[in-house]
């Protein structure tokens, strides 16, 4: 009789446990602060904007890169100037940002 009382106890634990699990889990949809509607169009509006606005510098990127490549490619002068000119602003740049917070 032992036997059956403690085979009782686990399957009501096994069933007991599902059943606590989608009650907490109720419970804690309950807390959430759900968005209104004019949040959620808002925040929408937010996303598309900045992933065009990337979407368009990234590809800014891409052309400008892609024409200095080419033009480096090619021996093109103004393109290998160009990288000469920006290799040598950005050490500067570096090397004067890394003095004020006193790397060096």
């Amino acid at each position: 009789m032992a036997k059956a009382k403690a085979k009782d106890q686990k399957k009501a634990k096994k069933e007991n446990a599902i059943i606590r699990y989608i009650k907490d889990t109720r419970s804690e949809l309950k807390k959430i602060k759900w968005p209104t509607r004019e949040e959620t169009v808002r925040l929408t509006q937010l996303v598309l904007v900045v992933t065009v606005v990337m979407g368009l510098f990234l590809w800014a990127m891409d052309v400008l890169f892609s024409w200095w490549l080419g033009g480096i490619l090619t021996s093109n002068p103004w393109s290998i100037g160009l990288v000469i000119v920006t290799l040598v602003v950005g050490v500067a740049a570096f090397v004067i940002l890394r003095r004020r917070q006193g790397q060096y």
